[in-house]
């Protein structure tokens, strides 16, 4: 535990970063491996919120989620001093947190609608939608690769969800929605970690969110009708705090349309988990759309590495 307080503590200058310095790391292998602490927490969210929601609502679960990483930060950020807290952004991190707090409660609600791997392939569109927004509020040229992984993004989108020939279903609405919330998210954070840490981002995200959900919490409180829910909510909570800190350290680190290519595996686990745990199906069109997600992705990635 003490290692991973001076860890914290010394976020900008860290043993981490020292080692990695020392064993001449890249950029490009750092964010991986930062990338690759996101995409085990978002297995682990994910699965412990499908078991959490089975007993209790969303917004309870965002409650609890939100709570119990705030428990955890508080000790930290009180070891670390709440001078390491100041910041003249918080207008701008009050704005991001609510763009992600609303995509979080839909990427929630989706996970008790539709099949995992469903979830998880719309979800990938946040990276079309990134771009699109980044061009607007970053002022990142429009490149005909963009173009091309927008165009091939929405098709696949299209393929997944088949308007006008089976009924588009809430869960779809929501997954997407999550989608462009978390877009909105990654360009805002990209900005605001030009000058706060990873650390203070994370705390003003958990402590403004509980704050709303204590709100929404307040018209509908529900406790867990069994004792098996609570390592599930905790599950959560641990695994929220550690997917956005390593998401915010990749951020750190490279382009905002760049960091989530190693998630890409993400998809074809979860459809094994939802198989596994869950007996979900996967048919063509998943396989098609999801397939079109990711190659969007890799055009625009590829475009992206030729700057």
């Amino acid at each position: 535990m003490g290692k991973v307080l001076a860890f914290v503590k010394h976020e900008n200058n860290s043993p981490l970063q020292h080692q990695e310095t020392k064993l001449n790391i890249s950029p490009q292998w750092r964010t991986g491996l930062w990338m690759l602490g996101w995409f085990s927490s978002m297995l682990m969210m994910t699965a412990a919120g499908r078991e959490a929601t089975a007993d209790i609502p969303v917004n309870m679960l965002m409650f609890f989620r939100s709570a119990i990483g705030i428990a955890i930060l508080l000790p930290i950020a009180m070891w670390k001093g709440f001078s390491s807290l100041k910041t003249n952004q918080l207008p701008r991190h009050v704005v991001r947190n609510s763009f992600h707090f609303g995509a979080q409660f839909s990427w929630f609600y989706a996970l008790t609608l539709i099949p995992l791997a469903q979830l998880v392939s719309i979800e990938f569109t946040m990276q079309i939608w990134t771009a699109i927004i980044a061009v607007f509020y970053l002022g990142d040229k429009i490149t005909k690769n963009k173009i091309i992984a927008i165009i091939v993004g929405f098709i696949g989108i299209l393929v997944i969800v088949r308007p006008g020939f089976t009924a588009v279903e809430p869960g779809q609405l929501f997954a997407l929605l999550s989608a462009v919330g978390f877009a909105f998210s990654v360009v805002m954070t990209k900005q605001l970690l030009k000058k706060d840490t990873a650390f203070t981002t994370l705390f003003y995200m958990v402590g403004t969110q509980l704050v709303f959900v204590s709100v929404i919490a307040m018209f509908y409180w529900q406790l867990p009708t069994s004792t098996a829910t609570w390592p599930w909510l905790i599950a959560v909570g641990i695994a929220a705090l550690t997917a956005h800190y390593c998401l915010a350290r990749a951020l750190q680190l490279s382009d905002a349309s760049t960091i989530t290519q190693i998630d890409f595996a993400r998809v074809p686990l979860v459809a094994i988990l939802g198989w596994w745990l869950y007996q979900e199906g996967v048919d063509i069109f998943l396989i098609v759309g999801a397939g079109l997600i990711l190659f969007g992705n890799l055009i625009n990635l590829r475009g992206n590495n030729k700057k």
